[in-house]
């Protein structure tokens, strides 16, 4: 069983800058890869970043690339999302996630292969 903590979230004007934080619980951190998800009011939860469970390998959404970087620290169970040039279109909850890193990474893009999930936590972008 793993738990999930989001923090970090909160309103920012457009252009800045926020840093996610997920910490988890357990002794397995290693044994997932972690990722983000985003769901914004009237839309489904969609993929924004993953990485893999020694941090080496990372994919991002078209739509954050550039902008957003995933990273984790396996020593503190932490995975964190630091989201730079925000824009009013990034406003959602942020979610985070965990896969057993036994299967595809690529599973990590959808939301139904998902083994946990945070609570979430709120990022609003004011243009």
């Amino acid at each position: 069983q793993v738990q999930l903590v989001e923090s970090g979230g909160g309103l920012v004007q457009a252009g800045g800058s926020l840093r996610l934080s997920c910490a988890a619980s357990g002794r397995t951190f290693t044994s997932y890869y972690m990722g983000w998800f985003r769901q914004a009011p009237g839309k489904e939860r969609e993929f924004v970043a993953s990485i893999s469970w020694s941090g080496g390998t990372t994919f991002y959404a078209d739509s954050v690339k550039g902008r957003f970087t995933i990273s984790r620290d396996n020593t503190k169970n932490a995975v964190y999302l630091q989201m730079n040039s925000l824009k009013p279109e990034d406003t959602a909850v942020y979610y985070c996630a965990a896969l057993r890193a036994t299967q595809a990474m690529a599973l990590m893009k959808m939301t139904d292969k998902i083994d946990y999930w945070g609570q979430g936590t709120q990022v609003t972008v004011s243009s």
